[in-house]
């Protein structure tokens, strides 16, 4: 996967965690077939700015943890191509997530388990959104949603 990984945090993200960031993600869009070439972003920020793109996006003027904007292509888009193997050439990408690193900790301490967990809990969740996954649908998308979550976390690792 060709992720890029922003950081406009006023302390600076570890190089640790954006490690883990780019292994938790890389492993999820194996674990979801992506192909090798799709690409998305995901940037770090404090609470004031992840607030602004709340208050603009959603119209809830507070900070929250995740917020992913998805980049939906239609069926058409390569129609201008002359033939079909150049169309698998091209990446894909899905679209990107921000991130509030203050909500990260907040919420680490308050769920009791650890930055890491609850970091990769944060990325694969909006990763899913970015991969058509959405828990708002009902009962039954947010069971599959959240299923999916806790086995991709479990499988690399980062359980509860």
């Amino acid at each position: 996967m060709d992720l890029a990984i922003i950081d406009q945090t006023s302390k600076g993200v570890s190089q640790y965690h954006q490690d883990l960031v780019n292994a938790i993600l890389n492993f999820s869009g194996t674990f979801l077939k992506l192909p090798d070439n799709t690409e998305m972003s995901v940037t770090f920020v404090n609470n004031d700015e992840i607030q602004q793109y709340n208050r603009q996006y959603r119209g809830v003027d507070k900070p929250t943890d995740v917020i992913s904007f998805a980049i939906e292509e239609g069926e058409d888009d390569f129609d201008i191509l002359p033939d079909q193997e150049w169309a698998n050439d091209i990446a894909k990408n899905i679209g990107d997530i921000l991130v509030s690193v203050d909500v990260i900790a907040s919420q680490a301490t308050y769920l009791g388990h650890s930055y890491e967990r609850e970091l990769g809990f944060l990325v694969v969740h909006g990763f899913l959104h970015l991969n058509g996954y959405d828990h708002m649908l009902g009962d039954a998308e947010e069971k599959e949603m959240f299923d999916l979550q806790r086995k991709i976390l479990d499988d690399y690792g980062l359980k509860r």
